[in-house]
């Protein structure tokens, strides 16, 4: 659910900016009266693991849509939701800001609605199934949840914003249906990706304490996934990019004033590798894409410094 800019108007997008920079200004504040500093490789290399993650889009059998994981859920149970939160800001900075991957002018919609909806209200329900029945049980309920919430948060978003070519009725009807199934998946992958960390630190969930060999692994994985598996990736559109199509007959929307039209040559001109490729064209060795490889590399890469950069500083301060 990485929204265009030509979805939403200047007056939405602005608004959501705000709600998104309040959510994450209490966060902040949250986590710094946490002053748990062990936590900040954590949250470099899972943030790294989501971006690698989201480049890996699965077919949705008999739809000709996609879907890849969003990560909140999954960065909520290891991290708590404010530090996940945070976290998943960032991921989407550096997609937009590095790759074109979502809108600057949307930047806060897909943050709240990839972010807000998971770690503070599907992370609660998780923790609570979790308690009753099983972690498998407790992801896909929980993760349904977060998405269906998202994507309904989408379909408003466009009302709000006059989007007349994506009707409210029809467009909610592709999708929450396809995200339903995309969530399903995503819960899956979590249950998956949160069994494997709490066997290797069973005490993660309640001291957010990691391992060095946890951050090695995890670490390893997602230069892996970025650099090597993402090549396979399916090149079927995305859930929206589906909805969108089926509603109004076209993937993406024109830009429809000066600000959209700025902030889409602004985008444009910082990205160092548009749509996950090089540049200059893509090239490829057998089924490796070599545009997409770099791609996934540099974003593990950049996110992961990014995290890590406040922890950094943290210990040159005390150092001194």
């Amino acid at each position: 659910m990485h929204m265009a800019d030509a979805l939403i108007s200047p007056a939405v997008g602005m608004a959501m900016w705000g709600a998104t920079a309040g959510v994450a200004s209490y966060s902040l504040k949250k986590i710094n009266m946490e002053a748990d500093e062990k936590k900040l490789p954590l949250m470099g290399v899972l943030g790294a693991f989501v971006f690698a993650a989201q480049m890996i889009n699965f077919a949705i059998p008999g739809t000709g849509s996609s879907g890849h994981l969003g990560g909140g859920l999954l960065l909520a149970a290891l991290l708590g939701p404010y530090a996940a939160f945070l976290t998943l800001a960032v991921v989407l900075f550096i997609q937009a800001l590095f790759f074109a991957d979502g809108g600057l002018l949307a930047f806060g919609c897909n943050v709240f609605n990839l972010g807000f909806y998971t770690c503070f209200i599907a992370y609660p329900l998780y923790r609570r199934l979790i308690r009753r029945t099983n972690i498998w049980f407790a992801s896909i309920i929980a993760a349904v949840v977060g998405l269906q919430l998202g994507a309904f948060s989408v379909v408003v978003q466009t009302l709000l914003s006059g989007k007349v070519e994506l009707p409210f009725t029809t467009f909610a009807l592709f999708m929450q249906p396809i995200h339903l199934a995309i969530g399903i998946v995503e819960g899956m992958a979590t249950a998956a990706v949160i069994s494997f960390v709490m066997k290797a630190k069973p005490e993660l969930s309640t001291t957010n304490t990691p391992t060095n060999r946890l951050i090695g692994t995890l670490g390893l994985l997602a230069l892996l996934i970025g650099g090597i598996f993402s090549s396979i990736a399916s090149s079927k559109p995305d859930g929206l990019e589906w909805s969108i199509f089926r509603t109004a007959g076209t993937e993406e929307l024109h830009a429809t004033t000066a600000l959209h039209t700025a902030l889409e040559r602004l985008q444009q001109s910082l990205a160092l590798l548009p749509d996950y490729n090089l540049k200059n064209g893509g090239a490829s060795i057998g089924w490796l894409d070599i545009g997409t490889s770099v791609s996934g590399i540099v974003g593990v890469f950049v996110v992961a410094i990014a995290m890590l950069v406040p922890y950094i500083m943290k210990k040159w301060r005390k150092e001194a």
